[in-house]
């Protein structure tokens, strides 16, 4: 099998951060993810893994994801998630409830206000 036919699934580029268990291992790592599909993600950060290495993934909106590390190159490295995750909820607003992705604009669009151009209405220093 090529290196191509490995990559079926759509992967979404993106930069959040995530905590890492590595099993054997205690605590947590706190790794980039830097692309994410439903059946996995690459990660980077200083954390010592090989290959077939169990893991779990807390990522934002989604929460503890078990796989297991199907590749390493220096510091990033690629998890093939045990269950498919949908990657669109890692990408809703922080916060968002399970299961449900919302699509609301950022606070600074929908805050916004006009501004004043009734010379009457501003304040003389």
């Amino acid at each position: 099998m090529t290196q191509g036919e490995n990559r079926q699934l759509a992967r979404d580029s993106l930069f959040l951060m995530a905590d890492l268990r590595v099993d054997g291992l205690d605590g947590d790592f706190r790794i980039k993810v830097r692309n994410l599909s439903a059946g996995g993600m690459m990660g980077e950060g200083n954390v010592c893994v090989v290959r077939g290495t169990v893991v779990s993934v807390n990522i934002r909106n989604i929460g503890w994801v078990e796989g297991s590390v199907a590749w390493v190159q220096e510091s990033r490295f690629g998890v093939a998630f045990r269950d498919d995750i949908d990657p669109r909820l890692a990408r809703a607003q922080a916060g968002a409830q399970p299961g449900k992705v919302e699509h609301t604009a950022p606070d600074y669009l929908r805050n916004y206000q006009a501004p004043v151009t009734d010379a009457t209405l501003l304040r003389k220093i």
